[in-house]
Formats: C-alpha cells, sequence, structure tokens
C-alpha cells in the first residue's frame, strides 16, 4: 500500500511542498517541523570536524555522536550525515535508525542525503514499508531523491520477490524525469537475471544503449553470467564479442562466467583458448577461475586433467584453497579412487590448510559409495573429535551407506540421532530413508516419516509419493495406494509417468486389467504421454491374462509411437505363439509385428 502511495507522490517535486507537515508513518511517530526544517536555519559555522568519521567501533562512534549532540552550537547537519554512513557501512542498520530518532529529538534538520541513509538501513533491515515512508517524506519536502535511493529501494523490492514493484518504481522514477544511474540499470538487470527473466534484462539493455546512460563492464557481465547459467552460451558469446567491439574491456568477472558456461558443456578447447586470452590480456585468472575449470574436470571424469590445472595454477603463482582440494577429492571419490583421495586431503593438511565439513562429507561419501562403511564411520567420528558439527548432507551421505550396506536399522538410529543433535532433515534425507523402509516392506515406518514430512514445512515432491505408492504395492495394499494416488491432486501435486507405471504396474499384478488399461488411457489427457516402460508393463500384464488381441493392439501402438518391446514382453509374446491353442488369425497378426 505505501509502495502506491509513494507512487502517485513521485512527481517533479515544487518548492511549495516544503511546508508540509513531516512524518515518518509509525515508525517514526509524529515528526514535529523542526526535524525537517532548512538547513539555513542552523548554519551555525561550527568548527566540529569529526576527523575523517572512521571509527575502528561502534562504540567510538556512538562516542563521537553523543558529544556531536550536546555541543552547543551543534556540529553541522553535514558531519551528522558523515557519522550516519560511517555506521551504516560498520552494517549497524538499527543504530543508524535509532540515532536518527536522537537526532529528530534534539531538533537537528535532516538533508535528503541524511534520508537517504535512512532509507539504505531500513532496507538492510526488511522494513520496506518504512523505507517507502521515508521515501515519500523526501518527496514531500520537496527534496529530489538521488540514484542511490533508487537503487536501494528497487534492490530491497527485487530481494523480497516484488519485480512488478521494483520494475514499476523504475518507470515511474524515468516517466518523472529523474535520470537513473548506470548502478541503477546493473541493480535492475542484475535482479531480472536472478530471478531468470534474462530476455527482460537484455530488452532493458537495448533500451539503455538508447539513452545518455551508456552500459559498463558490470552491466554486460551480469547478462552475459545469466545467459551462461541459462546454457545459453552463443548468446552469451556474442554479447560479449559485442561489449569488445564498443570498447568495454572485459574483466575477471566476465571471463569467468563464460569460462563456467563453456566448463557446463565440456567446451575445454575453448575454454582453454579463453584462459589463454586473458593472460594475452593481462587479465590473470585467479583461484575461482582455475577452480570452476578443476571441478569441471573432475565431475566429468578428467582427473588427470585436473591435477594438471592444478600444476597450473601453482606454477602460475595461485595457490589452491580448500575449494581445489575438495574439488580433486571429489573427482577421485567419483571414480571410486578412495586412496588417491586421501593423499590430496593429507596434501590439504600439510600445506595448511584445515580441512572443513565439506571435506570429510566428501571422504564418508566416496567411502559409503564402495560400501566400506568402517572408514565412512572412523571419518564421522573423527570431525567431531576435530570439533567440527556434521551437517544434513554428512548425515545424509552416511545414512544413505548404510543402507545401501544392508543395515537400515542402524541408519534410522543414525537419523533419529541426527534429529536429536538439531539437525533438520532435507527431502534428500527422508526420500533415502523412505525407498529403502519400502524395499524392505517397513511401509508402518515409511508412513511414518511421510507424516512427519507432512507435518513439517517441506513440500515433498512426486518423488516422496512414488516411493510410498510403490511400497504400498509391493505390500500388497493396493487399494491405500490407489487412495493416495487419487489423492494427490489435494497435496497440490500431479502423477508423473512413473506414479502412472507403478499403480499400473499392481493393478496388472491384482488382474484389474479394465482398471489399468483406463489409468493407461487417462493419460495423453492428462499431459503425461506413456512411455516404453509402460507399455511393456500394460502389454504383458494382458498377455498374462490370455488377452493376446489387445495385447497385439497395444504392441502396435507402441510400435508406432517407436518404441520396443523388451525382452520380458518378447518372450512372452514367443510362449503365446507356441500355444497351439491360439487362433491362427491372432498367430498371423502376431507375426506380423514380430517379424
Amino acid at each position: 500500500m505505501m509502495m502506491m502511495k509513494t507512487m502517485k507522490m513521485l512527481t517533479r517535486p515544487s518548492s511549495s511542498s516544503s511546508s508540509s507537515s513531516p512524518g515518518y508513518g509509525t515508525l517514526m511517530l509524529s515528526l514535529s517541523p523542526p526535524f525537517f526544517a532548512s538547513s539555513s536555519s542552523s548554519s551555525h559555522n561550527n568548527s566540529f570536524h569529526s576527523k575523517s568519521q572512521n571509527f575502528n567501533t561502534l562504540d567510538e562512534a556512538l562516542c563521537c555522536f553523543n558529544r556531536m549532540l550536546h555541543m552547543h552550537p551543534p556540529p553541522s547537519i553535514f558531519d551528522f550525515n558523515k557519522l550516519l554512513a560511517s555506521i551504516s557501512k560498520m552494517k549497524h542498520h538499527s543504530t543508524v535508525v535509532s540515532l536518527s530518532h536522537q537526532m529528530y529529538y534534539f531538533g537537528i534538520p535532516p538533508t535528503v542525503c541524511t534520508l537517504n541513509i535512512l532509507v539504505n538501513s531500513l532496507c538492510h533491515l526488511h522494513r520496506l514499508g518504512f523505507a517507502f515512508s521515508v521515501f515519500a517524506k523526501i518527496l514531500k519536502l520537496g527534496h529530489q531523491p538521488d540514484a542511490a535511493t533508487f537503487n536501494t529501494l528497487i534492490r530491497r523490492l527485487f530481494d523480497e520477490g516484488k519485480i512488478g514493484d521494483a520494475l514499476q518504481l523504475f518507470d515511474k522514477m524515468i516517466g518523472e524525469g529523474f535520470q537513473p544511474s548506470v548502478v541503477t540499470y546493473g541493480t535492475l538487470m542484475n535482479g531480472l537475471c536472478k530471478v531468470g527473466n534474462t530476455s527482460a534484462a537484455i530488452k532493458l539493455l537495448r533500451s539503455m544503449e538508447q539513452g545518455n546512460c551508456q552500459p559498463n563492464v558490470v552491466v554486460y557481465t551480469s547478462i552475459i553470467d545469466s545467459l551462461c547459467k541459462d546454457k545459453q552460451l552463443t548468446e552469451a558469446l556474442n554479447l560479449f564479442s559485442e561489449m569488445i567491439a564498443k570498447g568495454i574491456s572485459p574483466d575477471i568477472f566476465t571471463y569467468t562466467s563464460i569460462i563456467h558456461g563453456l566448463c557446463s558443456l565440456c567446451e575445454w578447447k575453448h575454454v582453454k583458448t579463453l584462459m589463454n586470452e586473458m593472460v594475452d590480456r593481462n587479465i590473470m585468472p585467479n583461484v575461482v577461475t582455475f577452480n570452476i575449470v578443476v571441478d569441471a574436470f573432475c565431475k566429468e571424469g578428467k582427473i588427470t586433467e585436473a591435477h594438471d590445472v592444478v600444476n597450473t595454477m601453482i606454477q602460475r603463482g595461485v595457490e589452491p584453497n580448500v575449494v581445489t582440494y575438495n574439488a580433486l577429492m571429489d573427482g577421485h571419490c567419483l571414480q571410486c579412487q578412495m586412496d588417491e583421495a586421501v593423499k590430496v586431503f593429507d596434501t590439504m593438511v600439510r600445506n595448511g590448510y584445515v580441512p572443513d565439513v565439506i571435506c570429510y562429507t566428501t571422504l564418508i561419501n566416496g567411502y559409503c559409495k564402495i560400501q566400506r562403511i568402517d572408514k565412512a564411520m572412523y571419518l564421522f567420528e573423527e570431525m567431531c573429535r576435530q570439533e567440527l558439527i556434521p551437517d544434513t548432507v554428512t548425515y545424509s551421505a552416511l545414512i544413505h551407506g548404510l543402507c545401501h550396506a544392508g543395515r537400515l536399522q542402524d541408519a534410522m538410529m543414525l537419523f533419529h540421532e541426527m534429529v536429536a543433535c538439531g539437525k533438520i532433515p532435507n527431502l534428500v534425507t527422508y526420500s533415502i530413508l523412505l525407498d529403502y523402509l519400502c524395499k524392505n516392506c517397513h511401509l508402518v515406518e515409511a508412513m511414518a516419516l511421510l507424516n512427519a514430512i507432512e507435518a513439517s514445512n517441506m513440500d515433498p515432491d512426486i518423488k516422496i509419493y512414488n516411493t510410498i505408492i510403490d511400497g504400498m504395492c509391493r505390500m500388497g495394499e493396493l487399494e491405500v495406494a490407489r487412495d493416495l494416488f487419487y489423492n494427490l491432486s489435494s497435496k497440490g501435486l500431479h502423477p508423473d509417468t512413473w506414479t502412472y507405471n507403478i499403480l499400473i504396474h499392481g493393478l496388472c499384478k491384482r488382474c484389474l486389467l479394465d482398471e489399468a488399461n483406463k489409468l493407461f488411457m487417462e493419460m495423453d489427457e492428462n499431459d503425461c504421454s506413456p512411455n516404453d516402460y509402460i507399455y511393456n508393463t500394460i502389454i504383458r500384464g494382458f498377455l498374462q491374462n490370455k488377452e493376446t488381441l489387445r495385447a497385439i493392439q497395444l504392441l502396435k501402438e507402441m510400435l508406432a509411437r517407436g518404441f520396443s518391446a523388451d525382452v520380458s514382453t518378447t518372450t512372452l509374446f514367443v510362449e503365446v505363439l507356441s500355444d497351439d491353442r491360439l487362433d491362427q488369425s491372432v498367430k498371423q497378426a502376431l507375426h506380423k509385428f514380430l517379424k
């Protein structure tokens, strides 16, 4: 509401408006006119200067403020502004608001700079409504907000997900003749990119280019980075070339964004070319740039190449950090090379780096994958001895390892220990336990976990319910599975292909072929096309129940969709053909499709 009122006020300020009675709304209670009096009324040429207004601690700043407040006559408002700005930079934003109150009570009139600092602090405190109250007062007093005020408000609106309001404020700003700065444009584009609306950011870039405010490397880089994250690498490279053609030199962040995009598409030759180009431009890759390449190589199983990059780092004077070593460890773990992963760990420690939770979790996960649970448990205990607190990812990795090794009860005990230690399980943790509980016919325990998920703030996805429905079908609880299936919409979920396959398979096992076929027919109507797995499942159901003609009809449909019968389905058809009691016309029809 305050946003809309402020929009209506956002017109060219007139000189007569300065006589309006001020107020900050609820936050500032009822502010009397002296607080908003013009600075000329107290233009005491006081000799106070609070040095450079740089303070080491908040206490120093507060002592200085109290001295200033009790001076007669008081120092210039500009000195107060410098002090407030200094406290704001120290991120003590609630103190800025409090001191603004005190300035009011002492009758010290603010300038637009004072109010801008207050707007900034209120935004950092997530008090956007109050920030707009102060912003409205800036307009009401006849002041012109500067670009910094708009930038702060726009950034806060984006942070709170109010994209429409942010764009509306920007449009109103332009419409009333306020000139946005390159930072304003950059703030908008960065916000649009973060919410995945890169196309709108590009439109804004084109609009910016047509005006008086030209984009800089930061603006271009934010869009290039977003395009790379969206895997629109061609568009990113085109914009990169366009930027250079306009005489705007890319910086380390631009190159790092594109290298990240190239790595995600495994364009290794282009990565090498671009890194050489960086060096030619005297832009040296930093540890972040190198780590991106190391991590990408490791994830693709190119461990040798990853180690080569690390050696290049060291030769160029860039020291590997914990992130580098962890990427290498993860790469070796993915290849089940645990001895090599431990060597990397030891090298990291020898080089003076203290392993963190991620390092230990990486090794624990690696040992769990090769079912060396004893080693994984040892590392888990070692973490605790080092006073490192295992996180949800650590517990989930170990729980998965225990489940995979057939130690389901131990996994459940660890789960309860995790909860007792105050670690909140996530959907990954629950999914692991539900999967193994259902596969091992522990449906009661699985339902208890599902109830815990539904009672929490988490939103279970369709995969969670697929696991439960599958477990119910395995245990012969088809009626309960069917009820849960038809209740998915009440939970805001829609069945996917796998959900249909699970229930169709369960119905076929119970010889409920008409219901299975009805469900199968509904799939296309619900924008969920059947895959080859479902076709084979229902065809086998018909064959096993001696409904060969219906099976042949579905086989014809399946082949027309480009799918083929799997080994189990083909074997059943061959068995049917060998049955002498089968009608000759059916045999001929079947031969036609099995040629």
